[in-house]
């Protein structure tokens, strides 16, 4: 039979003193939240030219579809973004007189937005050839919608598109869908041209 082994107090120090010089030797470093990577599709476009009063090239990695609910109005769509959970939702008026009126609902609409964001850059845009007028609306920070837009040729008709995600608004990580749907809106105003 063998004796069992004694630990001196010393001898415990010591394997203490081991221990905690050996767990000590690697060096943490907390690591940054990572987000899931993202493949985008190539930049191809495709022409809406139907029934609505209006038509502009669209991505090929997005699908039309007419606006169905009880707020829906004739001419209004979806440019829906399936594999980017997104959507530009259109709305078309025709003008009666009421330009600046329909021009400044929008603008309240895009500066609602306010409380979530950090800034709204307006820029504008102009197509004398195709009687294009409009602004784009870049909204920064965690607001719901981060891009919105106007366009019109002034006298007939009106034409507004906002883009929202369905996920929760966080611009670290939406940054790069949205800097990559920014150039298709761009692309769509400065294809669109009226009937």
């Amino acid at each position: 039979m063998q004796k069992p082994i004694k630990l001196t107090i010393h001898t415990g120090m010591i394997l203490v003193f081991v221990i905690v010089l050996l767990g000590c030797q690697r060096n943490y470093t907390p690591k940054s939240r990572g987000y899931f990577r993202i493949e985008f599709p190539e930049k191809t476009y495709q022409r809406l030219d139907s029934i609505y009063p209006y038509s502009f090239d669209y991505p090929a990695y997005a699908k039309i579809e007419p606006a169905i609910n009880k707020h829906s109005e004739a001419y209004w769509a979806n440019v829906v973004f399936p594999t980017l959970n997104g959507t530009i939702y259109l709305s078309y008026k025709p003008l009666h007189n009421n330009l600046a009126e329909i021009i400044e609902d929008s603008r309240k609409m895009a500066y609602k937005h306010t409380i979530k964001a950090d800034a709204i850059n307006e820029q504008y845009f102009a197509n004398e050839k195709d009687q294009v007028y409009g602004t784009l609306y870049e909204i920064k920070g965690d607001a719901a919608s981060s891009i919105q837009f106007t366009l019109t040729d002034s006298s007939s008709h009106f034409l507004r598109g906002s883009l929202y995600f369905n996920a929760v608004p966080n611009k670290d990580s939406l940054a790069p869908v949205i800097n990559f749907v920014k150039k298709d809106v761009i692309h769509l105003m400065e294809s669109l041209k009226w009937k």
